[in-house]
């Protein structure tokens, strides 16, 4: 009698021994043909003869991969598991059936699918039997390794060859004799097309073909979610500059050039938090957005003759997060300073223009705001910088002044009347029907304590944001750049000494500021200088030192003179003293009478 769970074969198939009966009766499963499992007589595998699980793989062709990937060793499970429980009932057709239907029905696949499933895994006993068949790699042949060549030598540059220009090349190099006369056995162009396209990878050919930059910043997949998996409530606010599509002149009328605009604009409300607009750029520009953000805004508005409400502009206060990209500016050591008072400054990688897509948008609505209504005031279009486009300088009419009112009322019409139609609204917003407008929604974060937002003073700020350098305290105060200040209740650090970390402003050397108390005001001690930029006061005093060093020969001559006088005087009119000492002050008497001089008779005598 065959033991249970061998395998026998009879020279036409395999049998796997499933049951064994008393009576002579075994319930077998065709290896080959991989059916219903079937009753035989043992009789029927007389001339039958065992075989190994080895022997039964080599007659199938089946090959068990022992280096299943992760995601191939899941899916050999994930079927194992829709087919144990059927196994368990291999025996008992009707219930067997019923399994399988229901199995198949709920799972999405066909009857027949699970069957072939369940089958394979009795006939080989390994769950692994399920993996898919290793991929045949095949070697390319000589000619797929010339267009290979080809692609890799003249298409995948930065030269921007069209794929013909490239087959032209491949034919002249691989495929010309001596003479120069294409060979008969050349491939085709559309040969040449169809492995192109058949080993096409998109990701290489943008990369290869136009950079890394080019890349990222148009073709890259975008599948982050953006704004909201870093702003959950306000006080997250993006930075970006732009420089504005329209000439300005002066008060002149002499073109100027295009103003640089710096905005901060909140990420989850959309609120514009404040803004700068001038002809510098870089940190100059970074500090006046900064004091801008926390300006009363009703002021800063009346200034331009534009009256407006608190509500309209609620912002006085800094975002605690600041998203900014790579720019100088903004990875500089005076950026980072406003650390200090608990603002968290998040670096976004190069090329991630989606990642801060709010205030981009921002420059985008607000020159699509102005550039219709300033058409043939010097703004610029579509065709700038084109052979034979207009010259867009000659039409600037308008002064920075008046620009700046425009990006004003601009940004207020953004702050109280753009729609956010696809903000994500929270149960109670719903309830209340908060407008879909950025201000109203700061307001709300704000009257309900949600929002994340720094307090700071307008001194403070401006000093934190300041190029820092060492001072040192000393008897004649506190020396910083070469110059002294002063500030009372600092009597003791005059005394003893030291260096301390002082804040100090380029373009007036009037005060500085102690880093390390809170930015203590100190006043400059040399009043020529007050109101003076450093670099002016370096150049004075560097041509002070200038004349000093021209005439020290002169002076150190003097000096030598002196001495030499002095000592031929002491020489020949030395006098050797008496020991008379009692008679001081009478001697003193009678020289004060002969050294007198009556001026009013040396006056009216004429001689003097």
């Amino acid at each position: 009698m065959p033991d249970k769970n061998t395998l026998w074969d009879n020279g036409k198939t395999i049998y796997r021994i499933l049951e064994c009966t008393n009576d002579g009766e075994l319930f077998v499963l065709d290896c080959i043909r991989r059916c219903n499992p079937e009753y035989i007589k043992d009789y029927d595998l007389e001339n039958a003869k065992k075989i190994t699980e080895e022997q039964l793989r080599e007659r199938t062709g089946i090959v068990i991969r022992d280096d299943l990937s992760e995601e191939e060793t899941q899916e050999c499970i994930k079927r194992y598991t829709l087919i144990c429980d059927i196994i368990n009932v291999i025996d008992n057709p009707i219930l067997r059936c019923e399994l399988l239907r229901k199995t198949a029905k709920a799972n999405g696949y066909s009857i027949r699918g699970v069957k072939k499933w369940l089958y394979k895994f009795i006939a080989f006993q390994d769950k692994r039997v399920f993996a898919p068949k290793k991929p045949n790699t095949k070697e390319p042949n000589e000619v797929q390794k010339n267009f290979r060549w080809a692609l890799n030598k003249f298409f995948y540059t930065r030269h921007g060859k069209t794929l013909s220009d490239t087959y032209i090349a491949l034919i002249k190099e691989k495929y010309c004799d001596e003479c120069g006369k294409v060979k008969a056995d050349r491939p085709s162009l559309n040969q040449f097309r169809y492995y192109f396209r058949k080993n096409r990878k998109l990701q290489t050919e943008f990369i290869s073909r136009g950079g890394l930059k080019d890349y990222q910043m148009n073709h890259r997949p975008l599948l982050g979610d953006g704004v909201q998996q870093f702003a959950p409530c306000i006080g997250t606010g993006m930075l970006d500059s732009t420089i504005c599509d329209i000439f300005l002149c002066n008060n002149q009328g002499n073109v100027v050039g295009r103003p640089v605009l710096t905005a901060c604009i909140d990420a989850y409300s959309g609120l514009c938090c404040g803004y700068s607009l001038g002809w510098e750029g870089g940190m100059y520009s970074v500090r006046n957005l900064m004091v801008n953000i926390i300006a009363d805004k009703v002021t800063h508005c009346k200034a331009f003759g534009i009256e407006i409400t608190r509500d309209q502009w609620p912002c006085n206060e800094i975002p605690a997060t600041l998203v900014t990209d790579k720019g100088s500016e903004y990875a500089s050591a005076n950026f980072e300073q406003l650390s200090e008072i608990g603002i968290t400054i998040v670096n976004l990688p190069a090329f991630r223009p989606e990642l801060k897509g709010r205030v981009e948008k921002l420059f985008d609505l607000l020159q699509s705001s102005y550039k219709p209504c300033l058409k043939g005031k010097g703004v610029i279009q579509n065709d700038f910088q084109k052979r034979g486009c207009h010259d867009y300088r000659k039409d600037a009419c308008l002064t920075l002044h008046d620009f700046e009112a425009i990006i004003i009322h601009a940004i207020i019409y953004h702050n109280n009347k753009r729609m956010l139609e696809n903000f994500p609204y929270t149960d109670e917003m719903l309830q209340l029907e908060i407008p879909p407008f950025p201000a109203n929604i700061w307001k709300y974060q704000v009257n309900h304590n949600q929002g994340n937002l720094v307090s700071v003073s307008g001194e403070i700020l401006v000093a934190i944001m300041l190029p820092r350098t060492y001072g040192k305290f000393t008897r004649r105060g506190l020396i910083v750049n070469r110059l002294r200040y002063t500030c009372e209740g600092f009597t003791e650090e005059y005394l003893k000494g030291g260096k301390t970390r002082v804040a100090y402003n380029p373009d007036d050397v009037s005060h500085v500021y102690l880093v390390d108390y809170k930015f203590k005001r100190f006043d400059l001690i040399e009043v020529r200088f007050r109101g003076v930029n450093l670099a002016k006061v370096e150049q004075t005093k560097q041509k002070q030192q200038e004349i000093a060093d021209k005439f020290s020969d002169e002076a150190l001559q003097g000096r030598i003179d002196l001495v030499a006088h002095i000592t031929t005087i002491v020489e020949q009119g030395a006098i050797k003293p008496t020991d008379k000492l009692a008679a001081i002050r009478e001697t003193r008497r009678i020289e004060q009478e002969e050294t007198h001089i009556d001026l009013v008779k040396e006056v009216n005598d004429g001689r003097l």
